[in-house]
C-alpha cells in the first residue's frame, strides 16, 4: 500500500499537473452541465494525470529500430542490362 502512495505522490512534472487540472475541470463541467461525454473525457485525463500514464510518460513516443537489424549489412548484387 505504501508503494502505491509513494508512486502517486512522487514524480510530478508540468504535463502531469496539466493533465490532472484539465481532467478535473472537464469532470466538474461534465457533472455541472449533465454532459456525459465531457465527464468521461475528464475521467480519462484525470486517470492519465494521477497515474502518470500516456504516450510520452515513459519514453513511449520514441521509435527505436530493432536490435537485430541495426548492425546488419547486406551484399547487393547488380545485374547489368544491355
Amino acid at each position: 500500500m505504501t508503494s502505491i502512495i509513494a508512486k502517486l505522490s512522487s514524480g510530478w512534472h508540468l504535463m502531469r499537473i496539466f493533465r490532472t487540472a484539465i481532467g478535473l475541470a472537464a469532470f466538474v463541467e461534465g457533472i455541472r452541465m449533465h454532459d456525459y461525454a465531457i465527464g468521461i473525457l475528464g475521467v480519462f485525463f484525470l486517470y492519465q494525470g494521477i497515474t502518470d500514464t500516456g504516450c510520452c510518460s515513459s519514453a513511449g513516443c520514441v521509435a527505436r529500430p530493432p536490435k537485430d537489424e541495426k548492425d546488419k549489412t547486406q551484399d547487393i548484387t547488380y545485374e547489368e542490362i544491355k
